[in-house]
């Protein structure tokens, strides 16, 4: 459904992420701001403010795909460079101004048929996980999509998944694990006729918090502990 983003500055980074992608960035009056879609079907970022700064690396980030081999307009807009391409790796790494991690991707090979972008796009949600195979595989089952993997990756990848945004999902695998609270984190829309996450906590999701006086939606997480809010259908 869209992507949610925690800060403890969420006017500055909002403001970041609308000059990054060329978009627009309303105030919700809430304190929080929405980073609206480059295109109608697209993904809201929501930037939320929180009292707890990021204390950890990133688990949950986006990849970019560039218009061109230049993360500059990326820098310009007050991204930090980390490290460029080396090696196997052929992409950017760069912290936003909350020091949140995200990839910038050079523009991809002609024989990949990709469409070309006009500034920087995501086209891929990356998620740091412990068993890449079962959780890609627990997110395809419930969203509709395939879990596919490279032999000897570390990685899995969903494609297909019912209403996602970009090009794939990707769950990586690392050896170190999940301590806090992600601080991006996605949305659902439960299934069209569904009226509660049951079937969510049947397969194995935790429900952290019900609808109440403050929220319409509730608050689940997946059985890695990624949080995720689940709201009804449109």
């Amino acid at each position: 459904k869209d992507l949610c983003l925690d800060a403890v500055d969420s006017h500055a980074l909002a403001s970041f992420w609308g000059r990054a992608m060329g978009r627009t960035v309303e105030d919700t009056n809430d304190g929080g701001y929405a980073v609206k879609p480059a295109a109608e079907a697209g993904e809201h970022m929501w930037v939320d403010p929180v009292p707890e700064p990021r204390s950890v690396k990133t688990r949950v980030h986006l990849d970019l795909r560039l218009p061109d081999a230049d993360p500059a307009p990326l820098i310009e807009a007050g991204a930090l460079l980390v490290s460029e391409p080396a090696g196997e790796q052929r992409w950017w790494v760069l912290a936003d101004p909350d020091g949140n991690l995200f990839c910038a991707m050079p523009p991809a090979p002609p024989e990949w048929g990709a469409p070309a972008v006009e500034v920087p796009t995501p086209f891929e949600l990356v998620v740091d996980c412990a068993d890449a195979a079962t959780i890609a595989r627990w997110w395809a089952e419930r969203t509709g999509g395939e879990a596919h993997t490279r032999e000897g990756s570390p990685y899995w990848w969903i494609q297909g998944a019912e209403g996602f945004p970009f090009y794939a999902w990707v769950f990586n695998e690392v050896p170190e694990p999940k301590t806090v609270k992600n601080l991006m984190h996605w949305d659902v829309s439960l299934a069209p006729g569904a009226q509660t996450p049951a079937a969510l906590v049947d397969a194995g999701a935790t429900m952290l918090r019900e609808p109440d006086d403050e929220i319409r939606w509730w608050v689940l997480a997946d059985p890695e502990g990624n949080e995720f809010c689940a709201f009804l259908p449109d």
